[in-house]
C-alpha cells in the first residue's frame, strides 16, 4: 500500500473508534436516558431539614414563666427526692417504700430535663436568691421542707409512713399548683407537655397516699 492509501486508511480507523466510543459511553449512562429516581438525594433532604430546624426553634422558644417554672420545679422536685431517699430507708410499710421509689425514679430524670432545657435557653439554673429559700418557695401543710425533713428523722414505723404520706401530698400539691400556672402563662411547648404530665401522674399519687393513709 503506497503511503497515500495508509494514510487515508489510518485516519478511517480513527473515526470508526471514536465514533464506538461515543456510542459506548452513553450505552453505559443509563441515567442519561432513564433518570436514576434512587441516586436523587436532593428531593429528600429538603423534607427533613425544615423539620430539624422547627425542632430546634421550639426547644428554644421560652418566656419568664418557663424559666420560673423549670427552676422552682427543679427546686421542688429535689425536695421530693430528699424525702424519698429518707422513706427508702425508714418506711414501714412496704408500699410506702415502693411509692418512695417511684416518686425517684419519675422526678430524676424530669430534674435533669429541666436543667438541659436551662442550659439551652442559656438561663440560671437555680433562681435567684436560691440559697435562703424553701424548697420550690412551698409549705407543706405549714412546714417547710427542712423542718419536714427534721420531723421525719425523728420518726420510726407506722409514724414514720403516717408523716411521710401526709407531707408528701401537700408536697405534690404544691407542683401541680405550679404547674397549674406553667400552664396558664408558659409558651415552650415542652415544657407546658411537662406540666401537664406532673398534674396528671401527682394527681393520681395524692389519691394512691390517701389510701394508703387510710390503711394506716
Amino acid at each position: 500500500m503506497n503511503p497515500t492509501n495508509r494514510a487515508v486508511a489510518l485516519v478511517g480507523g480513527l473515526v470508526l473508534a471514536i465514533s464506538l466510543a461515543g456510542c459506548g459511553t452513553a450505552a453505559e449512562d443509563p441515567g442519561s436516558s432513564t433518570g436514576d429516581p434512587v441516586s436523587s438525594a436532593p428531593s429528600t433532604a429538603p423534607a427533613t431539614q425544615p423539620t430539624e430546624d422547627s425542632s430546634s426553634s421550639a426547644s428554644v422558644e421560652h418566656n419568664d414563666a418557663d424559666v420560673t417554672f423549670a427552676q422552682m420545679m427543679t427546686v421542688h422536685h429535689e425536695g421530693a427526692l430528699e424525702m424519698a431517699k429518707l422513706a427508702a430507708q425508714r418506711a414501714d410499710s412496704g408500699n410506702v417504700k415502693d411509692l418512695a421509689a417511684k416518686i425517684e425514679a419519675a422526678q430524676l430524670p424530669e430534674i435533669e430535663l429541666m436543667e438541659r432545657w436551662l442550659t439551652v435557653w442559656e438561663e440560671p439554673l437555680e433562681p435567684e436568691g436560691h440559697a435562703g429559700m424553701d424548697h420550690g418557695g412551698m409549705d407543706m401543710n405549714g412546714m417547710s421542707q427542712e423542718e419536714v425533713m427534721a420531723e421525719l428523722e425523728q420518726k420510726t414505723g407506722p409514724d414514720f409512713d403516717t408523716q411521710f404520706l401526709t407531707a408528701m401530698i401537700a408536697h405534690h400539691e404544691g407542683a401541680v399548683v405550679m404547674s397549674e400556672e406553667e400552664l396558664t402563662d408558659g409558651l415552650n411547648p415542652e415544657a407546658l407537655d411537662l406540666a401537664q404530665a406532673i398534674i396528671d401522674a401527682q394527681q393520681s399519687e395524692i389519691q394512691e397516699m390517701q389510701q394508703l393513709l387510710e390503711t394506716q
